[in-house]
C-alpha cells in the first residue's frame, strides 16, 4: 500500500510493514507517478491541485485530510467510493486559545489600547479605576452570557474555560439538550438567545446551510454592547451587513479570525470597520495528534475496520 503524506507539516506515523510513505509537495498537483497510491494525506493543498487529481488516482481508497472541516476535499471532485476523514480534534486546543485570545482582547479593550499606544498616548479611559458592569458595555466574563455557535469538539473545549473566568455558556446545535454539562439550544431558538447574548463565538463549518448564517437580521437581534467573535468559516459570516453594524453602532465589537474570501483583499472594508480585530486565519494551522489519527487509519483501513473521522458524503 502507498499513501502520500504532504510535505507542509513533519508528519511521522508510525505505519506497519508494507506501508510505503511517499512525501509530497502540496503547492503542486500530486506527481504522475505517485497517481497509483491507494491513500493520500491533505494539508494545505491549493483546492486547485486537489480537482487536478481527484479523478486521476484509480487505486486511492482514502482520503485524510488534516482540516477540522473538510469542505475543500469534498469540494474537488473524489469518487463516492473513496472514503473521506477529517481532522476533526486534531485542532480544539490551538482554535480554543486563539478564540479566547480574541474574546479576552475585545473585552478588555486591547485594539483601543494598542491605537491609544501607537498615538503615544496614555488612555485614562482604559486603565484606573472602572465600574465591572458599566453601563451599556460587556468588559469582563464575569456573569457575561456567551453564546457558542457551533458546539463540537472546539465549542466544548473552550466552554469550561469561558466558565472558569466566569461566563455564563450556553451553546447553539442542530438539536437542543445538553453537551458536556452546557446547556445547548436548537438553531430555531437561535434569534431568542441572541437578544440576550453578550458574546458570540461562531465555530460553524463552511456548508449551504450556514452561508451568511450571521446576517443582518440576526445582527439586530444582539443587544448594541454584543461582541462577535468567530473562528469557523468566513462564509458564515454576512460581511457588508457586519461592517454595517459596526459602523452605525448596533453592536460593539468584532473579532474574526476567518474572512469570506482569503487573503483579505486589500480594499476590502472589514480593513476600515471600526471595532473590529482582525487576524490572519491563524486559529488552527498546527494539528496536534495528527501522526495517531493517520497512524491509527490506516491500520484501520488494512483491517478493514471503521476509520475514524469519517465525513458522511
Amino acid at each position: 500500500m502507498k499513501i502520500l503524506l504532504p510535505g507542509s507539516l513533519p508528519l511521522a506515523p508510525a505505519l506497519p510493514e508494507g506501508v510505503e510513505a511517499v512525501r509530497y509537495d502540496v503547492a503542486a498537483p500530486v506527481p504522475e507517478e505517485h497517481l497509483d497510491a491507494e491513500a493520500l494525506v491533505v494539508w494545505g493543498n491549493a483546492p486547485a491541485d486537489l480537482r487536478a487529481v481527484a479523478g486521476r488516482m484509480p487505486r486511492l481508497r482514502w482520503v485524510q485530510t488534516l482540516a477540522a472541516g473538510p469542505d475543500a476535499v469534498l469540494s474537488a471532485g473524489f469518487p463516492d467510493d473513496v472514503v473521506v476523514t477529517s481532522g476533526v480534534g486534531l485542532h480544539d486546543r490551538p482554535v480554543t486559545e486563539h478564540a479566547l485570545a480574541l474574546v479576552l482582547a475585545l473585552l478588555r479593550r486591547l485594539p483601543a489600547a494598542l491605537a491609544a499606544q501607537a498615538e503615544h498616548r496614555w488612555a485614562d479611559e482604559l486603565g484606573g479605576l472602572q465600574p465591572l458592569h458599566p453601563e451599556g458595555a460587556v468588559t469582563t466574563l464575569l456573569d457575561a452570557q456567551v453564546l457558542v455557535w457551533g458546539f463540537g469538539n472546539i465549542g466544548q473545549n473552550l466552554a469550561p474555560l469561558l466558565q472558569a473566568l466566569g461566563a455564563q455558556v450556553r451553546g447553539v446545535g442542530r438539536s437542543a439538550g445538553e453537551r458536556s454539562g452546557f446547556p445547548v439550544v436548537s438553531e430555531d431558538r437561535l434569534e431568542a438567545e441572541l437578544e440576550h447574548t453578550d458574546v458570540l463565538v461562531m465555530i460553524l463549518p463552511a456548508t449551504e446551510a450556514t452561508t451568511h448564517a450571521l446576517d443582518a437580521a440576526r445582527l439586530a437581534a444582539l443587544p448594541q454592547h454584543a461582541l462577535v467573535v468567530n473562528v469557523g468559516r468566513g462564509s458564515t459570516v454576512d460581511e457588508p451587513a457586519l461592517v454595517a453594524a459596526l459602523t452605525e453602532g448596533r453592536i460593539a465589537g468584532a473579532a474574526l479570525d476567518v474572512t469570506e474570501v482569503e487573503p483579505l483583499p486589500a480594499d476590502s472594508p472589514l480593513w476600515d470597520a471600526p471595532n473590529l480585530l482582525l487576524t490572519p486565519h491563524a486559529a488552527g494551522g498546527r494539528p496536534v495528534g495528527a501522526d495517531e489519527l493517520v497512524a491509527a487509519n490506516v491500520a484501520a483501513l488494512l483491517a478493514d475496520r471503521e476509520l475514524r473521522n469519517v465525513v458522511a458524503r
